[in-house]
């Protein structure tokens, strides 16, 4: 079947329009003192192309070492990559190649802002990062970003190391069908996980998120619950966005 065909109804294409127009469109300009960024892109199997930014691997101190791993962002529906690929400097300075792509009608990224289309993206994306030479696997995933890469988790390779940021236990609530669910992907053992929990989140709540956490607290997966965390990159002060970093690195 189309991977661009609507899987939640006619609400679907009206939605993704409206988060897309919130993200706002690129500007490299948002770029202007990263040393070590990289403009790429990703051919998917449907033939569109998807444009980000890598941040390479870096010493302590900015000067180049090799990778010892990768880590993927999924960020959330109203965010393009050039907005915040700089919040991961401290990842690449700890010696992990940093990726991040504008989902797919995003932005620089070619075709339809469709649930089907962007769940199979991911999962073609990761499996070619995996199929490098890298010795760890990170994935950093928030809010709708949990939701896509969460959907596609079954068809995943071996994953060091996943955060996911706030994301909802399930999208049947919104007219998609059940087989979307966040918590109907997530696998038997849970400890190589961490869930963050903004108390604080007034666009998704700790209730919308409390099924998975549970779930994926009873299989293993640490939980990190803070009462001044709001959503991702929505905090209210640079001082507690700084913290949520660094909690996760």
């Amino acid at each position: 079947m189309e991977l661009e065909q609507s899987v939640c109804g006619l609400r679907e294409p009206l939605m993704f329009w409206l988060w897309s127009s919130l993200a706002g469109r690129p500007n490299e300009g948002r770029l202007t003192g990263l040393q070590n960024v990289e403009d790429i892109f990703f051919k998917t199997i449907d033939n569109k192309i998807l444009r980000g930014y890598k941040l390479k691997a870096t010493g302590s101190k900015g000067q180049d070492s090799l990778p010892k791993g990768y880590m993927l962002i999924l960020q959330g529906n109203a965010l393009l990559a050039d907005q915040i690929i700089d919040e991961f400097t401290q990842f690449s300075a700890a010696g992990f190649d940093v990726y991040i792509y504008d989902f797919r009608g995003y932005g620089r990224s070619e075709g339809k802002r469709r649930l089907k289309a962007i769940v199979s993206d991911y999962t073609e994306i990761i499996a070619a990062l995996n199929s490098s030479n890298y010795d760890k696997h990170f994935i950093y995933a928030m809010s709708f970003g949990g939701i896509a890469f969460l959907n596609g988790f079954e068809k995943h390779a071996r994953l060091d190391r996943i955060i996911v940021d706030t994301s909802p236990s399930r999208l049947s609530n919104y007219g998609c069908p059940a087989a979307y669910d966040p918590i109907n992907h997530l696998p038997d053992n849970c400890s190589h996980f961490m869930f963050i929990v903004g108390q604080n989140d007034g666009v998704i709540t700790p209730s919308m998120s409390q099924e998975l956490i549970e779930k994926a607290q009873k299989r293993g997966a640490v939980i990190l619950r803070e009462k001044n965390f709001g959503h991702p990159f929505m905090d209210y002060d640079w001082l507690t966005d700084r913290r949520r970093m660094k909690r996760s690195l």
